[in-house]
């Protein structure tokens, strides 16, 4: 409790100036009890989680798509619906988003989807290669409004890369803590910016452990935890997936959307900015299905879902797709709620079907997703074959990060033949 308390002493002297736009309190998701904006993560009442709570009252709707439709090209579009201050566009910051939406046509027939039906929303081309520059985006400006000094994170790898660049842009310090087993690729991609990369001996649950003890220790005063005490504004990022999905759509609602789970924030702030949408009169008001997809080898989130259950039991992570490797996914309850709500579900598939679906979206698409994406692609093929996806309905596919940061989940893929510089040799190939 200690960390809590020295917390609270940060809000009650930073509030008062703090400008985040359309913000207007931290309200807990269990008994909603509000605090005011802070540096603060979760609730003094009944240590439930903290969200932003918004005053989108003064709002026209014509006038705010409009505002929206002339914005710029990258998350800042929807300034108006997010905790970061009007004049956040000429601020420096990595500027991700308006990433594109795929009409996946070729994937679309060989998973058995109607023809203009099935979209990839491909995340990978982001400053970092990852939809975590949406999050740490969302999470610097909240840094720079409480006065931060350091910027770090616990990370399974593509936050730890996501937070290192946008640290050297806005120019803040980094120090970031990571499994010391990643992906080499991702380790690489971390400590290129200049900040510091520490791994610690463990699983991600380890890292978010330790990290969590840091903030109440002196050793971490003026440090800004992006997915800490900083993970209200910080989970806010991922509603711009949303927003973009919507508006690329012509302003209209997916019938179905496939989305990984690994802390589970990500689906749940889909469903937060879709509901927004809605209430703001952007979209209409229509059913949709939200799915989560994991890897069978930490997919707690889809053990409870199977066996009905409203508890996620934590699981020891053993699968390829490091960055969905959360054991204990914070938003877990959460995704469960969604899932039976919208009438979707969640699935798993197993580390072999990760990379069979990582080639198919590439062999199809052109996209060479990372082994997240691979999972997701994957599940969207099971639930089709399982009668639970609707092929003849629109369905968007989330790839959220780069295939070139987990290089080693398909290192069997390489040359088809080598031949000597002749025609004859090329013949003997067969490959004329």
């Amino acid at each position: 409790m200690a960390a809590q308390t020295d917390v609270s002493n940060t809000v009650a002297s930073t509030t008062d100036s703090v400008d985040l736009g359309p913000a207007a309190a931290l309200s807990c998701r269990e008994c909603g009890h509000r605090v005011p904006l802070g540096p603060v993560f979760a609730c003094q009442e009944c240590f439930g989680p903290l969200e932003i709570a918004y005053d989108f009252s003064s709002y026209d709707t014509e006038e705010l798509r409009k505002r929206i439709e002339a914005g710029p090209a990258n998350i800042w579009r929807y300034a108006p619906l997010l905790p970061v201050p009007a004049d956040v566009a000429d601020k420096p910051n990595i500027n991700p988003g308006w990433t594109k939406l795929v009409q996946a046509d070729n994937l679309a027939r060989e998973l058995g989807v109607d023809p203009g039906k099935l979209f990839v929303k491909d995340d990978s081309g982001n400053p970092t290669h990852s939809f975590k520059d949406r999050v740490v985006a969302q999470a610097i400006e909240a840094a720079r409004a409480f006065g931060f000094t350091t910027l770090s994170c616990s990370s399974t790898g593509n936050l730890a890369g996501a937070v290192g660049a946008a640290a050297a842009r806005a120019g803040f310090r980094s120090c970031v803590f990571i499994p010391h087993d990643l992906e080499q690729g991702k380790i690489v991609m971390a400590a290129i910016y200049g900040g510091e990369l520490v791994g610690i001996e463990g699983n991600y649950d380890d890292v978010n452990r330790f990290c969590s003890e840091l903030i109440g220790d002196p050793a971490g005063e003026g440090w800004g935890f992006v997915n800490v005490n900083l993970r209200p504004y910080y989970a806010e990022g991922s509603k711009t997936l949303a927003y973009e999905i919507c508006e690329q759509l012509g302003w209209r609602l997916p019938d179905q959307l496939v989305v990984p789970i690994a802390s589970g924030s990500q689906l749940t702030k889909i469903d937060k900015g879709l509901q927004e949408l809605i209430k703001l009169g952007l979209v209409e008001d229509r059913p949709y299905k939200i799915f989560g997809a994991q890897a069978e080898g930490c997919s707690p989130v889809s053990v409870a879902y199977k066996a009905g259950h409203d508890v996620v039991r934590p699981q020891k992570p053993n699968t390829i797709a490091k960055s969905l490797a959360i054991g204990n996914p914070a938003d877990g309850p959460y995704v469960l709620d969604i899932a039976r709500r919208t009438g979707g579900a969640v699935e798993d598939v197993n580390d072999e079907q990760v990379v069979d679906a990582i080639k198919l979206l590439a062999r199809t698409e052109g996209i060479f997703a990372e082994t997240a994406g691979g999972v997701t692609v994957g599940v969207a093929r099971k639930l089709i074959e399982n009668g639970l996806l609707d092929p003849t309905k629109t369905t968007v596919v989330l790839n959220t990060g780069d295939g070139l940061k987990t290089l080693d989940a398909v290192a069997g893929t390489g040359l088809s033949a080598t031949i000597r510089p002749t025609l004859d040799s090329f013949r003997e190939a067969g490959l004329a």
